[in-house]
């Protein structure tokens, strides 16, 4: 070797794959404000009989201590893991005996990982991970990279609980986080087992108590009732679990950071807001966050007269939880999307079919069925994959897009059918099922299943929409004109909005009030201009208010969007008697424009 590429060899960073610990203690500053020399004092006992031995029984090195910090590394990943839950039951035992305000609990967090060498010290992405890691860990927790977690297998007699992917702050890529379970011993490994093959791990959703912000503290009751309605309503949803209330409540009047809370609740998300009653007033404000990152992702205010405060209170609820939850599906999807196509799971698999669903062409629907497919193939107990493929054939159906109409059905109701048969308590699923029903003209059924979908979320946009349609082609008309209503005001930022003001036209014209039928039909085609179904049915309205050269006009742009549309309409005949039918279509052949 030449001198200069002996230069060259010495100057590159020594690498070594090593598993890191890397541990803090949680609450430092708290306890370090009460009792600065008593807390000073149980760090360095718990240092120097608890932590630094252990390291060195399981060949570990401490590489620093930095303040209430440690940071170690192993050359065995079972030895690190092995070492950080006997450290944290030692000091459960440690602190049975000591009051709770002086506790010192570490939160650890294990990576494995490439690591730069420095003369004593460690450097690299390796690490970082590890820090991140550790501040996920709750108080008394160890959290490990998804790395560790296949690294040691079914080596401990440990049981694990995952938490999916999470994007940590200042790291590149997506890490898969599992947690110890510190009170499971012996045949509690199953657990990891089953965790792996269990449904797809979803962000689940924190719901911290709103805060009174009125000046009399006898408004506490309203805020908390509201606060448990509003878990109630999100725990509906079958897409992301809620934390339970009393977990959240624990944080009652706390000024903790929500990242903190996050990882201490194992929840992706945070909703957070306050309550203020003044006079006949009552405000509302609530934001959603990322409690990984910090980030907020969404936030509104709700001012209402107090009135009946049991319905406002169920009003404000049913809002939060029809707008929260399809914004908390958008940030899942964003992130679906982002990520490389070999390292989808079934619930990322589902997240991307349904951002390609609603793109409402042909060929997205053909890719929103394919990816519902592999979900279904990643996990066949997943109910929603099943629903999704169930919901690509109907929008097949819905966009005529379908080449055997029958075939279509046929594969709709074979997907809806399994996917309730895997989870009776899906609104998602009953939806479907409903809607394969209505195209095979079983009406009675398809409302049986969309009643019951409604029924299983009362705030599913989607179902009461779907009711209320249904409703309306059986002749039901006021009652579907207010559940159409009423999923409007639950889901006002719909990005299908002009499919949901194109029923309440139709459904209007179904009723004779042709003003506004024409109403809603103009804001159909203005949400979506290339839509012909919404030009279609404003020719309808402007036919029945005798405006023939507004409704050729209309008409023009059905078959400029879509040629042949027109003709393919003339014998529609949604509704489920004849008289309704002739009704629909009267006003254009009034003016000839249909034979």
């Amino acid at each position: 070797m030449s001198e200069a590429t002996n230069r060259v060899e010495q100057q590159r960073p020594l690498r070594r794959l090593a598993a890191i610990l890397a541990a803090d203690v949680a609450g430092y500053s708290r306890l370090m404000g009460k009792d600065e020399a008593g807390t000073l004092a149980r760090l360095k006992a718990i240092l120097g009989e608890d932590i630094e031995p252990r390291i060195g029984a399981h060949h570990g090195r401490v590489v620093k201590l930095v303040g209430d910090g440690v940071l170690a590394e192993f050359t065995s990943v079972v030895e690190a893991v092995e070492c950080a839950v006997e450290i944290q039951r030692r000091l459960a035992e440690r602190n049975a005996a000591i009051p709770e305000d002086q506790r010192l609990e570490l939160r650890i967090g294990i990576n494995l990982g490439d690591v730069i060498a420095d003369g004593g010290d460690i450097h690299g992405d390796g690490v970082n991970v590890a820090a991140r890691l550790q501040e996920a860990a709750s108080p008394g927790g160890v959290c490990l990279s998804g790395t560790v977690f296949d690294s040691v297998g079914n080596k401990l007699d440990l049981a694990y609980r995952s938490l999916g992917e999470r994007s940590l702050k200042n790291i590149a890529v997506p890490i898969r986080i599992y947690l110890v379970d510190m009170g499971a011993t012996g045949s509690a490994r199953r657990g990891a087992d089953a965790l792996v093959a269990a449904l797809p791990q979803r962000p689940a959703v924190a719901v911290l108590p709103l805060e009174n912000m009125s000046r009399d503290p006898d408004q506490e009751y309203f805020a908390d009732g509201l606060t448990e309605e509003i878990v109630t309503a999100l725990s509906l949803w079958r897409e992301f679990p809620v934390i339970a209330r009393n977990s959240s409540f624990a944080y009652k009047g706390s000024a903790m950071d929500v990242r903190k809370i996050g990882a201490e609740l194992g929840a992706g998300y945070v909703l957070e807001g306050s309550v203020r009653r003044g006079g006949n007033r009552l405000r509302v404000i609530v934001q959603l966050i990322d409690a990984v990152s910090g980030h907020h992702l969404w936030a509104e205010r709700f001012e209402r007269e107090l009135g009946d405060v049991f319905a406002l209170q169920d009003e404000i609820t049913r809002r939060i939880a029809a707008t929260i939850v399809p914004e908390l599906e958008g940030v899942e999807h964003r992130k679906a999307v982002a990520k490389k196509p070999e390292s989808l799971s079934a619930w990322d698999c589902y997240l991307r079919g349904m951002s390609h669903i609603h793109r409402m062409t042909k060929e997205e629907n053909a890719r929103a069925r394919e990816l519902f497919a592999k979900s279904a193939e990643l996990d066949p107990g997943y109910s929603n994959a099943f629903a999704g493929l169930a919901f690509s054939h109907l929008r097949d159906l819905l966009l005529e897009h379908s080449d055997d109409r029958e075939e279509s059905v046929s594969k709709a109701f074979e997907a809806a059918r399994r996917a309730v048969s895997l989870d009776e308590a899906s609104s998602f699923a009953h939806l479907m099922l409903g809607q394969a029903y209505l195209y095979a003209d079983r009406h009675d059924l398809a409302i049986a299943e969309t009643e019951r979908a409604v029924a299983l979320n009362p705030n599913n946009a989607h179902a009461c929409l779907a009711l209320g349609n249904r409703l309306d082609l059986v002749g039901r008309v006021e009652e579907g004109i207010a559940l159409l209503e009423r999923s409007l005001q639950l889901n006002p930022q719909e990005p299908q909005m002009h499919i949901y003001l194109g029923f309440l036209a139709r459904a209007h014209l179904h009723a004779r009030r042709y003003q506004d039928a024409l109403a809603w039909a103009k804001k159909s085609a203005q949400r979506r201009p290339d839509y012909p179904q919404a030009h279609y049915t404003l020719a309808l309205c402007l036919a029945h208010l005798d405006r023939g050269e507004e409704a050729r006009s209309a008409l023009a742009d059905c078959e400029r969007l879509h040629p042949g549309f027109v003709a393919k309409r003339a014998g529609w005949r949604p509704y489920l008697d004849a008289e309704s039918n002739t009704h629909l279509l009267a006003g254009l052949r009034k003016a000839g424009l249909l034979q």
